[in-house]
This record gives C-alpha cells, sequence and structure tokens, in this order.
C-alpha cells in the first residue's frame, strides 16, 4: 500500500507540472507562512513583480478574470478603499471588494490590465453590478504612483467618450492598505469544481490561494479564460482521464 501511494502522488506531481508548463511555461507555487506575502518574503526570480488592484463587483467572480491572462502570477481577493481597521467578508465597513493582481510587467502591463478592468464590468453603474448592490461592489482603480494614476484617469476619459449618454462612476485612488480576504472566499470558482482541485493534488489552502496554476483553473473554471486557453486546458484534462484519472481510487 505504501508503495502504492509513493507511485500514485508521483503521478499526480508529474501531472501537475505538466499542467503548469502548458498553461504559463515556467512552474510558480510559492509556500508563504501566511496570506499576506511582503515584498521581502518573495523569491529573487519574482523581484521584478509589480500589483494592481481593481474594485469591480463581487471579488468571487472578477479574481478569475484576471487569473487566465498572460504574466499572472498571483490572484488574491480582498477589501481596500475604506478605513476600517481589519475588515472582515461580514463586516466591511466602507472597503469595497477587491482584487489584488500580482504580474510580470515583462509579460504584461498595467496598461492591459486596465483594458481588462474596463471590458469586465458596467462602470456607468453607482455601488453595484447586476444583482449586487451596495458600497463594497463600486467600481475602483487603485493606483500606486503617478504614473499609474495618468494611465488610470487617460483610460478613464477613454472610457467616459464611449458612453456619452450616462457617466462613469468608476474612482481612481492611491492604493492604501489592502486586506485579503477569508480563505473561503479565495479561488471560489475553482472551488465548485472538486475534480479540478483533485486534479491539482487538493493543495493546501495557503498553497491553493499563492499557486498560479489555482488562478489559471479559478478563470478556466468559471469559463473565463480566452477560447484558445479554454481549449487547450479542455485537452490537457481530457488526455489525463484517458490515461486514468483518477489514480487512486480509495473509500
Amino acid at each position: 500500500m505504501a508503495l502504492l501511494q509513493t507511485n500514485t502522488w508521483h503521478r499526480i506531481s508529474t501531472i501537475l507540472f505538466i499542467l503548469v508548463f502548458l498553461l504559463y511555461g515556467r512552474a510558480y507555487c510559492i509556500r508563504g507562512p501566511s496570506r499576506i506575502v511582503e515584498s521581502s518574503k518573495i523569491p529573487s526570480s519574482h523581484q521584478s513583480l509589480k500589483t494592481a488592484v481593481f474594485a469591480l463587483g463581487s471579488f468571487w467572480r472578477f479574481e478569475a478574470v484576471f487569473g487566465c491572462l498572460d504574466g499572472i502570477v498571483r490572484t488574491t481577493v480582498g477589501y481596500a478603499g475604506g478605513s476600517k481597521l481589519n475588515p472582515e467578508y461580514r463586516s466591511l465597513g466602507d472597503h469595497a471588494e477587491s482584487v489584488r493582481v500580482e504580474y510580470d510587467p515583462k509579460l504584461t502591463s498595467f496598461r492591459q490590465l486596465l483594458e481588462v478592468f474596463w471590458s469586465s464590468h458596467d462602470s456607468r453603474h453607482v455601488f453595484g453590478q447586476g444583482p449586487d448592490v451596495g458600497k463594497q461592489y463600486r467600481s475602483i482603480i487603485f493606483t500606486n504612483g503617478t504614473e499609474e494614476s495618468r494611465l488610470a484617469a487617460v483610460s478613464k476619459e477613454k472610457e467616459q467618450l464611449k458612453s456619452r449618454g450616462s457617466a462613469v462612476t468608476t474612482q481612481i485612488q492611491q492604493l492604501g492598505a489592502f486586506y485579503p480576504a477569508e480563505a473561503e472566499h479565495q479561488k471560489f470558482e475553482l472551488k465548485r469544481k472538486p475534480f479540478l482541485l483533485q486534479l491539482m493534488g487538493n493543495l493546501p489552502e495557503e498553497e491553493l490561494e499563492m499557486s498560479t496554476l489555482a488562478a489559471r483553473m479559478n478563470g478556466y473554471a468559471a469559463d473565463l479564460c480566452p477560447p484558445k486557453t479554454q481549449k487547450q486546458i479542455d485537452v490537457k484534462i481530457n488526455d489525463v482521464i484517458r490515461k486514468g484519472w483518477p489514480i487512486l481510487r480509495e473509500k
């Protein structure tokens, strides 16, 4: 039995490596002591990463929107834009549900992230998106410095030109504190597909939150990846199933 389990986990590790290589070209799976990763704790290969934070409605779905983009290393849902210390999902105060995106600037840019931001929600709505209504769902671009503020302002002007009949309500704010949300809210779309979690080897919660593969699969689970990427992942998963997944069927 021990030999069987060893062989099983070896095969799971191989499958996971193949999936990461296919979807991103390099494997990023960072272990950390907490959900908040300070820049000093990021491995040297990731020292050049940049961070962007957006609020555009319910963070459950919009974390998935960013997960499938080229250059995205990690996504985290949380709370930002308010003054309440240590907000919680049932006690947000004046914060907005937000998504933190850590990305490689060699592969994507803040300008490209802005394009995804605008195309993924209706910026004319006041305090809500679709059935979600409330201050926590307002539209905000958080910026880190004058150049990002300029790019955000320019993009907002362009968006307003497209919508002459109504005002774009999106706010542009300097990023202050970002509070990661509780574990159950991270990678929400992926967690609704237990088979995908099993396919990834049932990663521990902290590792799941920090995983590049999990960010990508979160977008796939919500059917929000570009069609080409969705098809690539479909092919790989079907190939794994044909080869005998799940491997271990113990009760």
